[in-house]
């Protein structure tokens, strides 16, 4: 057994302290590493800088290149890949990145041939520029395609004529949404330069006539709290028009309901504080998915000439231990996907909403997307599981007859490893799902590397994927594991409020009785247990390795949130305020300050060896986070595991990154956590 971790040539630089001292709602907090907040500072910058390269050092030293872990990782990420064809109107689009490529390049299918359309690496050489954004024109002839520089979510567009593939326009930089008006002339453009986020200005959608100055530009809407978002589009196949103002929990959705948005009536459709929905328009009707009174949502429907609130009628009742997760309407039908214990299955209603029968499936595998082309009457199915890349089925939206479309070819043998789903007690008994991905031939000894990772926040669920990325630690004999906690949406809204506010502590037992749970039935033991998350998955690991240090030897905090008592102030993190509540307001605080995990480092107590992640340039989640809970663990005293700072200056909040940056933070990663376990 390979363990070579030594603290002792670990080197960070030393870091000041400063103490500011914030008196918050009776408490006097003191605040050491606050001067790390300014990530314009030159201190800032240089003691980043030392950080990262001690980090370097250490990896290099202790958690030396694995025998073909980087050739696999060069082998699957950087290989030829060609999209599923995917289609915007009536034209067909796929994205396609060669061996050598750092970033994907669109292509269009014009006459049966294929057609390069765009290129990131034409606007920037250096190859950190990122197609992350598309939309097409409802005349089916022009496109716009946002792009993003190094991870940094503030989109630049260029708006291009589909058959010839020219520039029409100046570029548009410094935006956060873009949809076409109907007429293809104009369209709604929320602005968000870099200065609005790092002032919290609410983020303003505007009336753009393509080619004009944007002094030009008509004011639309904006919130009046940088916590909610705005946004305005024309119905695609319908000619009303569709005006939102949510928070990431709840909405009001009004209509315009004439072809010139600009000079039609508001009507207000709904409007809640607690809970949302979603209107689809097709021709003189509007569907509405929401979870109104219906935790484990439902489909309501009204016609276009009545269809405020109280003309809705219920088309796709809830169901009290099924999660409607989606739907689509077809010529003839209405599919939707929904699931029971975490896995999804396709249903067929009629028009009316009468069930006709749960769709048999062409393969095995979970139902993770569905999408519909209006124009050729076909739902596309996409099918994943953790041992085989995802495939894409075409469902004829009247025949209901299955053919295949797609399946990418990859060079990871996955045919010693299997995957299972068990269940297990959180601390107050909740049933929590955990899927299990490992070898074959695996031994219930005790002694197996595990990779442990949840995410658990803002009603985003985990479910089955490919796990290609993982493979060479999978196939050494490691165990990987996905904890479904609560805060997700596997089993509807209930799921979700159960894990945020002054419920988040839930989401760390959950996850804490995962690690246990794979102890007590002899996968891991607390030598072998490695644990990973990012973003709100960040801050669940910075949460359960202040809470139970002793329970884990090895953790990625990846682009975390950390200080809870400050974390609203930066960037968009006002957006987060109904999901973590608002530390301005005293209850909020206090049950904050109970987790928060910069606030809650216990002097003299050795948390497990881990290395926090961060890039330079999110715009979500400030790096600050990571860079103040690195120092105020360094500086603990019993302190002994190394605590490091891994930065990333290519991208942002993990988006954008070019495929050799890819391959060598993955190294880096997998190095880190396979040496530290053992392997």
């Amino acid at each position: 057994m390979i363990n070579p971790i030594d603290s002792n040539t670990f080197n960070p630089p030393n870091t000041p302290s400063q103490a500011v001292i914030d008196n918050l709602h009776g408490l006097q907090l003191t605040d050491c590493y606050q001067w790390l907040e300014n990530k314009n500072d030159e201190t800032v910058i240089e003691w980043t800088a030392s950080q990262h390269d001690a980090t370097i050092a250490y990896l290099d030293a202790n958690c030396p290149p694995i025998e073909g872990l980087q050739e696999e990782l060069e082998a699957y990420i950087n290989r030829d890949i060609t999209t599923p064809i995917f289609f915007r109107g009536d034209k067909q689009f796929f994205q396609r990145r060669k061996k050598g490529d750092p970033q994907f390049k669109l292509f269009t299918i014009l006459n049966g041939e294929e057609k390069l359309l765009f290129d990131p690496t034409v606007i920037d050489p250096e190859g950190q520029t990122a197609i992350l954004d598309m939309s097409v024109s409802h005349q089916n002839d022009k496109i716009a395609i946002g792009c993003q520089t190094k991870g940094a979510e503030i989109q630049t567009y260029y708006v291009l004529d589909i058959e010839s593939g020219d520039q029409l326009f100046d570029a548009i930089p410094n935006l956060r949404g873009f949809n076409w008006c109907r007429d293809g002339r104009h369209a709604y453009i929320t602005k968000g330069s870099m200065e609005m986020l790092e002032n919290q200005t609410p983020l303003r959608t505007y009336r753009h006539q393509l080619g004009t100055p944007h002094e030009q530009d008509t004011f639309l809407i904006a919130p009046k709290d940088a916590k909610d978002f705005t946004s305005i589009w024309d119905a695609k196949f319908s000619d009303v028009s569709f005006i939102s103002e949510a928070d990431f929990n709840s909405n009001t959705i009004q209509m315009l309901p004439f072809r010139k948005a600009e000079a039609s009536p508001v009507i207000e459709l709904f409007s809640s504080k607690t809970s949302r929905a979603h209107p689809n328009a097709i021709d003189d009707t509007i569907y509405f998915f929401t979870n109104h009174e219906a935790p484990n949502f439902k489909l309501m429907v009204a016609n276009k000439l009545q269809a405020t609130f109280e003309h809705w009628r219920e088309l796709i009742g809830e169901k009290e231990d099924v999660v409607l997760q989606g739907y689509q309407v077809t010529k003839d039908y209405i599919i939707t996907q929904e699931k029971k214990d975490v896995l999804s299955r396709l249903f067929v209603y009629t028009k009316e909403g009468e069930l006709l029968k749960e769709l048999p499936l062409p393969i095995e595998g979970n139902v993770s997307a569905l999408g519909f082309h209006h124009y050729s009457n076909t739902v596309f199915v996409s099918f994943s599981t953790f041992t085989n890349p995802s495939i894409i089925y075409k469902l004829d939206g009247s025949t209901l007859e299955w053919s295949f479309f797609h399946q990418q070819d990859t060079p990871v043998d996955m045919r010693n490893v299997e995957s299972k789903l068990v269940f297990y007690p959180s601390k107050d008994g909740t049933k929590i799902p955990l899927f299990l991905v490992h070898r074959k031939d695996l031994q219930l000894d005790g002694n197996n590397p595990v990779r442990l990772t949840a995410y658990g926040g803002f009603n985003v669920g985990r479910y089955p994927f490919f796990v290609g990325a993982y493979a060479p630690f999978i196939n050494r004999g490691g165990v990987f594991a996905l904890a479904c906690i609560r805060g997700g949406d596997e089993y509807g809204e209930n799921w979700h409020t159960d894990g945020m506010m002054f419920k988040k502590q839930n989401c760390f037992d959950d996850f804490i009785a995962a690690g246990e749970y794979l102890i007590e039935e002899q996968y891991t033991n607390t030598k072998k247990l490695g644990i990973e998350g990012g973003s709100n998955g960040g801050l669940l690991i910075g949460a359960v390795i202040t809470q139970r240090p002793d329970l884990f030897q090895a953790a990625i905090c990846a682009v975390p949130l950390l200080d809870m008592i400050r974390y609203h102030k930066f960037l968009i993190a006002r957006y987060w305020i109904p999901e973590y509540g608002n530390p301005d307001v005293e209850a909020d605080f206090r049950y904050l300050l109970s987790y928060s995990p910069y606030h809650n480092i216990r002097m003299g107590v050795d948390l497990p060896t881990t290395m926090f992640i961060a890039g330079e340039n999110d715009t979500r989640v400030d790096p600050l986070h990571a860079k103040k809970m690195v120092a105020a663990l360094q500086n603990n005293t019993g302190q002994i595991n190394p605590i490091m700072l891994y930065m990333d200056y290519d991208s942002g909040h993990g988006t954008g990154k070019s495929v050799q940056k890819t391959i060598e933070d993955l190294d880096y990663e997998m190095r880190f956590l396979m040496r530290t376990l053992g392997m």
